[in-house]
């Protein structure tokens, strides 16, 4: 269209000149620019990057560039496939926004369930070779989906043993729990993730981190440690101890250090100052995309297997890598050809083999499936060592970690919060941006001010007290109950009570199960009502 105003002014012909300006105005010409910036933005490209030459730019930069053009298109149809998969999580919530007031419709193939459960109000699910239309979100397609698999005997079985083994982690979450705050947030996670792994009973992918050998405590400890590239100082001071049973969340935005915080617990990148402690037997496994491309494309994922276990038997090594889905044929197809998510699965498959007692794992999730996820979720809770996760998969986040650390201002920090409260923040921030800092009022930091301050939080801890002792004592409850229903169920496992002599006293027993079940559920209830009333009142 430019062009052509261009052609016409120079032709002297005002009567197309003024048509095309007409038509130009019509179709946003004069915001265009700005509408390009707020996508560019929004997918986390600065403004100097702006007018870059494409060439600058990594092949998963240009994968943004991509998604870019097809969200700046006016269309009536969008088709997007996996548009998260080279996002943070900075950029996976922005875009999540706007395809949520997109006005045309949206097809759209994506392994992240959160995303797709903010997105999408129909689901297509495409197996043996037909296609199934289900009405509702991606949590609501899932128990659709258990509720017809759970009508087949032998599917159900092995529904109940997966809920039973996720309910027993959800058991021994709360029991540990320490923070009332993460502690629910993650109890609602696990909660969901019992309900929705009826629907992954037939997944091709089942593995689990083996025990590690050793397990230093502290296995890794950083103070006041710096890091950077060159003259680039990324971040300053960070202080952070890794112990056994650690599950840390890296969040931050985009470029803020996420990576480089990784890259440093991974020993790949060298303090720039402070101190920095391995234990001797600290065995990290470390994934990243890079990895990748170090996968020998003329060998088979067995012969990568057999690379790192030369003693192994052969066919223990072929059971392995069955559980990532390299059965038969393709534990002996070359790498070359696999696809990316192929290729990260068998980069998973070698880091488990190795035992770690130090997992850092930085955006695990690219190219696999939603199976695959399942089953890396189902691994990870079940992993006896430290844990950093960097991923804009929040379903991962809120199911494996316990705390998150707010990479920000070249500092490393504990965020007290969860991924609701990151993403207030994320809009604080932006909307801070955008008005401007503004100068403070002197009178905010005079000594009247700090004492009304100090009397406030005073006031706020006391009434903040009750509620802390109510949450502790029903934590008690909660782990007395568990105790009963524990010795209970071992009971109901003694085969005499099924003779028909002991019939009432089996009915007795099964009474009280359905009496503590109700007692379990009304006690969590609780509990989890009055965490929610506790973090509102934090948050005053």
């Amino acid at each position: 269209m430019q062009r052509e105003l261009a052609a016409a002014e120079q032709r002297g012909d005002g009567h197309r000149q003024a048509e095309l300006l007409a038509h130009y105005e019509t179709i946003g010409g004069y915001t265009a620019r700005a509408r390009a910036g707020r996508l560019l933005h929004g997918l986390g490209f600065s403004s100097a990057q702006e007018e870059e030459p494409v060439r600058n730019f990594s092949g998963g930069w240009r994968m943004r560039l991509n998604l870019a053009q097809a969200l700046m298109c006016r269309s009536d149809l969008l088709l997007l496939d996996e548009p998260t998969n080279h996002l943070d999580l900075d950029a996976v919530l922005w875009l999540e926004q706007w395809l949520r007031d997109y006005p045309g419709t949206l097809l759209l193939i994506s392994h992240d369930r959160d995303f797709l459960d903010a997105t999408v109000h129909h689901i297509v699910h495409i197996e043996r070779q037909g296609a199934r239309l289900y009405a509702g979100n991606y949590s609501d397609f899932e128990l659709l989906r258990a509720e017809r698999l759970a009508q087949q005997q032998s599917a159900y079985d092995r529904q109940q043993r997966e809920i039973s083994h996720i309910r027993s982690y959800v058991d021994r979450f709360r029991a540990k729990a320490t923070k009332a705050r993460q502690a629910q947030s993650r109890l609602k996670a696990l909660a969901r993730l019992e309900l929705i792994a009826p629907a992954h009973v037939d997944s091709p992918f089942h593995f689990e981190f083996r025990a590690p050998e050793k397990v230093p405590t502290p296995l890794l400890r950083l103070e006041q440690v710096g890091a950077g590239y060159g003259d680039r100082a990324i971040l300053a001071n960070v202080g952070l101890a890794l112990n056994p049973g650690d599950r840390i969340g890296l969040v931050g935005r985009n470029g803020a250090g996420k990576s480089t915080l990784i890259k440093l617990l991974a020993g790949d990148l060298a303090p720039t100052g402070g101190e920095y402690y391995r234990a001797q037997d600290l065995r990290t496994g470390y994934f990243a995309q890079h990895q990748l491309e170090q996968l020998r494309a003329d060998d088979t994922p067995l012969n990568h297997l057999q690379r790192l276990d030369p003693r192994a038997r052969e066919q223990e090594l072929r059971d392995f890598l069955g559980g990532f889905g390299f059965g038969g044929p393709q534990a002996d197809a070359v790498v070359g050809p696999f696809s990316g998510g192929e290729k990260a699965r068998l980069v998973l498959a070698l880091l488990v083999y190795q035992r770690p007692n130090l997992l850092l794992l930085d955006e695990p999730t690219n190219h696999l499936d939603l199976e695959m996820r399942h089953a890396l979720t189902l691994a990870l809770q079940e992993f006896e060592g430290a844990m950093v996760v960097v991923s804009h998969d929040r379903h991962l986040l809120r199911s494996v970690t316990d705390r998150l650390l707010l990479v920000a201002d070249g500092r490393a920090e504990p965020f007290e919060g969860d991924l609701d409260d990151y993403r207030r923040w994320l809009d604080e921030r932006r909307s801070a941006e955008n008005a401007g800092d503004g100068a403070a009022d002197p009178a905010e930091h005079s000594a009247a001010a700090r004492k009304e301050r100090r009397r406030l939080e005073a006031e706020q801890r006391q009434r903040l007290q009750p509620l802390r002792k109510e949450l502790q004592r029903l934590e008690t409850d909660l782990d007395r109950i568990n105790t009963e229903k524990t010795a209970l169920q071992e009971r109901l496992a003694d085969p005499v009570l099924y003779e028909a002599a002991a019939r009432e006293q089996l009915k007795d027993l099964l009474l009280q199960q359905a009496h503590l079940d109700r007692k379990l559920s009304e006690t969590e209830e609780r509990w989890l009502t009055l965490g929610e009333e506790l973090e509102a009142l934090q948050q005053e």
